[in-house]
């Protein structure tokens, strides 16, 4: 058996925390172990297609707004006990959704806070290979955005930089780069209502594809 699947790293911010979105096997192989979503890709179908599909039947998911990208391949010859699978794997960043429902070959699906998960097949390795990606990403690029909602706080902002890359950022200094930084966020005009506290002013992601220079360094082992 010679078949291509397509693996899922869907990452959002929950709660101040990274969470990953995994779903519970209920088939062989692996039955009742924790993996990233995914499945085989379709005789019609192509990559992209087949990653969205997957996203929607095996977690009830459908389309939501944020970021997908394609992550890398995995081909090792022992990956998958049915025979000789490779795997193309996506990259999802997500602002926060419901608890996702459970489809097709899935017993249960849920966010979980990134950690030692011990997942399926070969797994962790793509997720680690997912978390790198995304923390990378956030420095030279607008993409933290994708982990808010369309108009979000500056505050809001900076609590996704420190969950992605677990480290405490200067409130003062996060906001003067991301106010001052060409592209990375534009005001909406608004503001918001009904909280605690004075009102804070209302942005939205900027028109920027990379943040030259970046916004933010990570330490070095960040």
């Amino acid at each position: 058996m010679f078949a291509v699947t397509v693996d899922l790293v869907v990452l959002t911010v929950r709660d101040g925390e990274l969470n990953v979105l995994l779903v519970q096997r209920g088939i062989e192989p692996h039955l009742g172990r924790w993996a990233l979503p995914g499945g085989f890709v379709l005789a019609d179908e192509d990559l992209d297609a087949a990653a969205k599909r997957e996203l929607a039947e095996e977690t009830g998911l459908d389309g939501p707004a944020g970021h997908l990208e394609q992550l890398g391949s995995y081909g090792a010859p022992d990956r998958d006990p049915r025979g000789r699978v490779v795997t193309v794997a996506y990259l999802a960043l997500l602002p926060d959704l419901p608890t996702p429902t459970a489809g097709t070959d899935a017993a249960a699906a849920a966010w979980t806070p990134i950690g030692k998960l011990g997942l399926a097949f070969d797994h962790d390795r793509i997720l680690a290979d997912g978390i790198e990606r995304a923390r990378s990403k956030l420095e030279y690029t607008p993409l933290a955005a994708a982990f808010c909602p369309p108009e979000f706080t500056i505050a809001a902002l900076r609590q996704v930089y420190e969950a992605v890359w677990g480290e405490e950022l200067d409130p003062r200094n996060f906001h003067r780069k991301a106010t001052s930084t060409p592209g990375f966020v534009e005001s909406t005009g608004h503001s918001t209502e009904g909280e605690p506290g004075r009102p804070a002013r209302l942005y939205r992601r900027g028109d920027a594809v990379l943040l030259n220079p970046p916004i933010l360094r990570r330490k070095p082992n960040g």
